[in-house]
């Protein structure tokens, strides 16, 4: 094989097995990889310098087409309910396939790490066809500096080879996409899709699987650290406000989707952003315009005008799911070392769209791991194809596909990390008051920054609190301190602001029948505590 850039010599590519007559690229730079990308017509060039890519035919990640190895290991370890099992004589055909696939290719290899810890990281070597894709993989995760590569070994291999097609008779996939992950041997095989971060999430997955055993608590949250030290993790599904909430320029950026907690703190797994950039604007996201608009970022199905490549980030042509990735050091507040000590604040945010939930409410321990299983929130019509009304959508720990474990391992993990820190937990609703989606408003961003900021600050601790009679958590009746005209107290009472005040009665009624079915999988691997956290139908009622 040629071979050439930096990397271990007594651990190339080889000891995976993988072996080509093509050329071997190591930890190539943006500078190489921008042009191996455009010389090989994998990408573009926009005006304002960043890569731009196509995705073919998929756009987002391919739940049905994941899958991970059932061994003897695995077998009563894995959450099999949530989870395809692949047989190991299936991945081992496929594995075979793979190396086979590979062996007249060029391949790009980028030798990185999954987690700022380094106490409680991952290795990971991840060996591409495309270029971009190296590109992308070296944005997202965390780049060891060029000393340390002489001495790199890899604990897991991603082979990433998107023109690669599974067979599903062979390799007993459901289609010519497969996802599939070894979590014994740590190797992980991505064919099919040029979906980019189905590369990142396998390495979410892993470390969701591998840390608990380690006593800590990985998530799919945002996480920003104040002045004063004081960490906060942000909990939510897409639409949320995970991202646009917890980039504070008066707080640190520690990351904005993948964190583990520990008996140090807080930790980042990444060192990057993949910010979702349908309709982004300087004005309403200014530091994510600015990091997706110069060299070394890589856009997804963003649509370039033909004649100047300005990217048109309000064309959703190929996709709503546009995307931009990014090194974490292009956003100006972003912590350098991706840590911070023990979180003072659990934010669990809801875009609830049947106008019910109040706009924050605090939260015990028991009741915060309610509703972190249940994680909660609803999609509105035009989100989604064939969602015309609104829906509720739960992800158990808000990443349900990312899970290889039961979801009451990490809730467990998350109730006992809650009260031994003393952590205050929040629930924030930045979805509808007034009414349902479609009656009422969106929750005014203003009002829902101030809240944030007096709950993390400490003032809200002082308010008067009424207990919800739905669902049973404490409720802020005011905030001193807080200008009327940023938050009318009024919008702290969801009931008061329907016109009809019997109409909010039974939308409660109905959400908290679907918490309460949904709740039902859970209920045998959690304790009366949390099972007593739950809302209550027949008390709301009387």
């Amino acid at each position: 094989m040629k071979e050439i850039g930096q990397w271990n010599r007594a651990c190339g590519i080889g000891r995976s097995g993988l072996t080509t007559s093509g050329t071997v690229y190591y930890n190539a730079q943006a500078p190489d990889l921008y042009a191996q990308a455009i010389l090989r017509g994998e990408a573009a060039l926009s005006s304002d310098g960043a890569l731009v890519a196509t995705t073919g035919l998929h756009t987002g990640r391919s739940p049905k087409d994941k899958f991970i190895v059932r061994d003897e290991a695995t077998a009563h370890a894995v959450w099999w309910n949530a989870n395809q099992a692949m047989d190991p004589d299936a991945f081992n055909r496929l594995h075979g396939d793979f190396l086979a696939h590979a062996a007249s290719r060029d391949l790009f290899v980028q030798d990185l790490v999954g987690g700022a810890d380094p106490a409680r990281s991952l290795t990971v070597r991840v060996v591409t066809e495309f270029a971009w894709h190296s590109l992308f993989i070296r944005n997202l995760l965390i780049r060891p500096e060029a000393a340390a590569l002489a001495g790199f070994a890899p604990e897991m291999t991603i082979i990433d080879l998107p023109s690669l097609r599974a067979d599903p008779a062979r390799h007993g996939t459901r289609s010519e996409t497969v996802v599939a992950i070894d979590l014994t041997r740590m190797i992980v095989l991505i064919g099919g899709s040029a979906y980019a971060g189905e590369m990142k999430k396998a390495v979410f997955t892993a470390l969701n699987h591998m840390l608990p055993e380690r006593g800590v608590m990985p998530m799919h949250c945002s996480a920003n650290v104040g002045p004063s030290g004081d960490a906060a993790i942000f909990f939510g599904l897409s639409g949320t406000g995970k991202t646009t909430l917890s980039a504070d320029p008066s707080r640190t950026l520690i990351g904005d989707d993948e964190h583990g907690w520990g008996p140090d703190g807080v930790f980042n797994f990444e060192g990057g952003c993949y910010a979702k950039c349908i309709r982004l604007s300087p004005q309403a996201e200014p530091e994510i315009f600015a990091a997706s608009s110069r060299f070394g970022a890589v856009l997804e199905n963003v649509v370039l005008d033909p004649v100047t490549r300005t990217p048109d980030f309000d064309d959703e042509t190929m996709t709503e799911n546009t995307r931009s990735a990014y090194p974490l050091s292009f956003i100006p507040n972003a912590s350098p070392s991706g840590r911070a000590g023990q979180p003072k604040n659990v934010v669990m945010l809801a875009a609830d769209a049947f106008g019910v939930m109040p706009p924050i409410a605090r939260l015990t321990p028991a009741q915060a791991m309610y509703h972190f299983l249940s994680g909660y929130t609803a999609k509105v019509a035009g989100t989604e194809r064939g969602v015309t009304e609104p829906t509720p959508e739960f992800s158990a720990c808000f990443g349900s596909p990312f899970l290889p474990r039961n979801p009451s391992v990490y809730g467990v993990l998350l109730k006992g990390l809650i009260a031994e820190h003393h952590v205050a937990c929040w629930q924030v609703n930045t979805g509808w008051t007034g009414g349902a989606y479609g009656v009422g408003r969106r929750m005014p961003i203003k009002a829902t920054r101030a809240l944030l900021s007096a709950a993390l600050d400490g003032s809200l601790n002082d308010a008067e609190f009424r207990t919800d009679p739905w669902f049973g958590f404490a409720v802020p009746v005011a905030v001193p301190g807080v200008d009327p005209a940023t938050l009318d107290p009024r919008i702290l009472d969801p009931r008061a602001t329907w016109a009809d005040s019997s109409a909010y009665d039974r939308q409660a009624r109905k959400l908290v029948g679907m918490f309460i079915d949904n709740f039902a999988r859970f209920e045998e691997h959690v304790d009366r505590t949390v099972l007593g956290a739950a809302p209550r139908i027949l008390e709301a009622a009387e």
